[in-house]
């Protein structure tokens, strides 16, 4: 893949030697950012699981206190009282059969699903499609639930979900470049606490092995995956 004169200078303000504090991290990321547009600030993460063994599967969710950035499009099956109650919380597109049949031929003009459990049957046929996608509505991550109004506002309001990969990475989101610093952070460490919450009991030794935080168009920057705490100062965790 050939690189920009400009993602080329910028990587070389990143000293690959060093682990950076959080907060350092998410100004640094910012500063070598390449795009002209306000970019989506990430975070990825190399976990010690075999996600190959169900026991040692890292999923969950998050609502992140600064929110995402956009406004996620959310797509809820539902019918009679709850389909109104997803209207009335802001959901984007609702309905049922005729909804299902159109996701099924490929309609995907939305971020997130949520599906009441008395639909999940129907639904359940959607996993082809929805499936690669990440989008298929789960009761763990509380998208198959009888309360859409609660999810729809969840999800509207920067709830954000992550699931280990088969090669042990993680990747979420924590907002876009225009945040200020601190609340990068903040988000960061809401996402962090629930990944170390969500920590698999059959996991041995090192859970956190790297950590890296980029924006669209940007390296990858370095972060201590030591770092849990007093994420917002700078100094050496030594020092704290």
């Amino acid at each position: 893949m050939k690189r920009s004169k400009a993602l080329k200078a910028a990587d070389v303000k990143v000293d690959r030697s060093r682990l950076y504090a959080p907060l350092e991290a998410i100004r640094l990321a910012k500063e070598t950012s390449t795009s002209k547009f306000d970019g989506t600030v990430e975070v990825a993460m190399r976990l010690g699981v075999d996600p190959r063994k169900a026991d040692q599967m890292v999923r969950s969710t998050v609502i992140l206190p600064h929110g995402t950035g956009k406004t996620a499009r959310v797509l809820v099956f539902a019918t009679g009282e709850r389909a109104e109650a997803a209207r009335a919380a802001g959901a984007d597109i609702v309905g049922s059969d005729e909804l299902i049949d159109e996701v099924a031929k490929g309609r995907l003009d939305f971020d997130a699903v949520v599906a009441t459990p008395d639909l999940m049957g129907k639904v359940g046929r959607l996993g082809r499609v929805l499936g690669p996608r990440g989008l298929m509505p789960n009761p763990k991550t509380g998208t198959v639930t009888p309360d859409v109004a609660k999810a729809v506002n969840e999800i509207k309001g920067g709830k954000i979900e992550f699931r280990v990969d088969k090669h042990s990475n993680l990747h979420f989101i924590i907002g876009k470049a225009s945040f200020t610093d601190e609340q990068l952070v903040e988000n960061y460490a809401a996402a962090l606490d629930e990944v170390l919450r969500a920590k698999p009991s059959a996991a041995k030794g090192r859970y956190i092995k790297k950590t890296a935080v980029s924006t669209t168009i940007g390296p990858g920057v370095p972060v201590d995956p030591n770092r849990t705490r007093n994420l917002l100062v700078e100094e050496d965790p030594a020092a704290l």
